[in-house]
């Protein structure tokens, strides 16, 4: 069970994320390391949603179907590009190095705080 405590460092974390993207791309004047966040937010998306999709029956478990592992590799596929976008930029000079580091950096703690809130606050199953 997850306390107040928890949450408050899960939220400051969260908080560090945010500025780090956002001083990477308002520090050189160039906002897309914006886009980071974007993907980040959406990432969780598509294993959520397939995941509901897949288990309408709670009592009824047939192990790992075929649109569950799609929602994985869409979640796969998104955080790559999180990681992936900001180098691509950096490569093609469209934003500066340093830029691209704290892009990375704070997406991945914006994900990882999403990722941690859910493990933190979901629910249990009780039989």
């Amino acid at each position: 069970m997850a306390g107040l405590k928890t949450i408050i460092a899960l939220s400051f974390v969260l908080a560090i994320g945010f500025l780090l993207v956002i001083l990477s791309s308002a520090l050189w004047k160039n906002y897309f390391p914006l886009l980071v966040v974007a993907t980040y937010v959406v990432a969780p998306l598509p294993n959520w949603i397939c995941g509901r999709a897949a288990n309408p029956d709670d009592f009824m478990d047939h192990g790992a179907s075929g649109i569950v592992e799609l929602g994985r590799f869409l979640t796969g596929f998104l955080v790559v590009m999180g990681i992936a976008l900001p180098v691509v930029l950096a490569h093609c000079a469209i934003i500066q190095i340093p830029a691209m580091i704290m892009s990375i950096v704070g997406g991945l703690l914006i994900y990882g705080t999403i990722i941690s809130f859910t493990m933190f606050f979901q629910e249990e199953e009780e039989f």
